[in-house]
């Protein structure tokens, strides 16, 4: 079933302080269901502040949602990565005064794909604010209504804008505020960011913990400890199930054969999108869902800045 469309979820999803999206290629940008039109949506709700940490950023939707804020006196701030810091739509925001920050390093990648609102509610995901990530792969994107998670995102905004800190901590004893936050409605969020939270390691122990089954939907899984710890838990009758991106599948150093050989109670499939399966998705034991722009990668872990 196709899911609902985001003028209808963000009905449908009212009060809910998660809100979950998913790209659905093909669809046209001028439909109120493409994610372009959600953002945007959001972007028109702000305002005071809005604070943009983008890997890439190309929509021409959500850049004229964000220079209209900017117009109508919302104090707007980016972050990019290096190599999209060229790109139309961040010159576009730049001509209007817009401050974009770049990180300036070559090797590792400022990956992050979030946006932080009037320090009340962040969108975070897999999905680069692009056409291509928007219109052809798949993707997810959450919205989290909480001041403790906004927070939290907040201060690694701050760290990258303000203090030009990419790759790590301004300061040994600066720390994300919240990691662990209880919802209104029960709901546990925790955050990490790479690479001070050592993501990989947190993925690792819950994967560890797990009972019954590890489901995923991953771009790019080339993390030796994580592909060890899945088949560790299947020796043990837990299920493991998963699609990979087609063409990472077979990129050097892949974990898609180590899962396909293994046999039962493991199975591994490969996308059918002729574009990109973009997620970057775990969910454990139907309990516990991971996301973000994290892929299961050594060089996300410890060198890229990712949630």
């Amino acid at each position: 079933h196709s899911p609902p469309s985001p003028q209808a979820a963000d009905s449908f999803q009212e009060g809910c302080l998660v809100r979950i999206y998913f790209t659905q290629p093909g669809l046209s940008a001028a439909d109120p269901r493409h994610p372009a039109q959600v953002i945007a949506r959001y972007i028109k709700q702000t305002q005071h502040y809005l604070d943009i940490c983008a890997h890439e950023l190309d929509s021409q939707i959500i850049t004229e949602a964000i220079l209209e804020a900017h117009k109508r006196g919302v104090r707007v701030r980016v972050v990019t990565e290096t190599a999209y810091a060229q790109e139309s739509s961040i010159r576009a925001l730049q001509a209007v005064g817009i401050p974009v920050i770049d990180d300036q390093r070559d090797g590792a990648l400022m990956h992050n794909k979030f946006i932080v609102f009037d320090n009340q509610a962040v969108w975070t995901g897999s999905m680069n604010f692009t056409d291509s990530c928007m219109s052809r792969n798949d993707n997810h994107g959450l919205y989290i209504t909480d001041k403790r998670v906004a927070e939290n995102y907040a201060t690694k905004f701050r760290w990258m804008f303000e203090e030009k800190k990419f790759g790590g901590t301004p300061a040994k004893e600066a720390k994300i505020p919240h990691p662990q936050v209880k919802l209104e409605d029960g709901t546990v969020v925790e955050n990490y960011f790479a690479p001070h939270d050592r993501i990989a390691e947190k993925i690792i122990a819950r994967i560890q913990q797990s009972q019954s089954s590890i489901h995923f939907l991953i771009f790019s899984f080339t993390h030796r400890g994580i592909v060890t710890a899945m088949l560790e838990r299947a020796k043990n009758g837990v299920e493991v199930l998963g699609v990979f991106e087609r063409r990472q599948a077979i990129a050097a150093h892949s974990m898609h054969q180590h899962l396909a050989s293994f046999g039962p109670p493991v199975r591994v499939y490969l996308d059918g999108n002729k574009y990109n399966m973009h997620h970057k998705l775990l969910i454990v034991d139907s309990k516990t869902t991971i996301a973000g722009s994290f892929n299961w990668s050594v060089s996300a872990d410890k060198d890229n800045d990712e949630n």
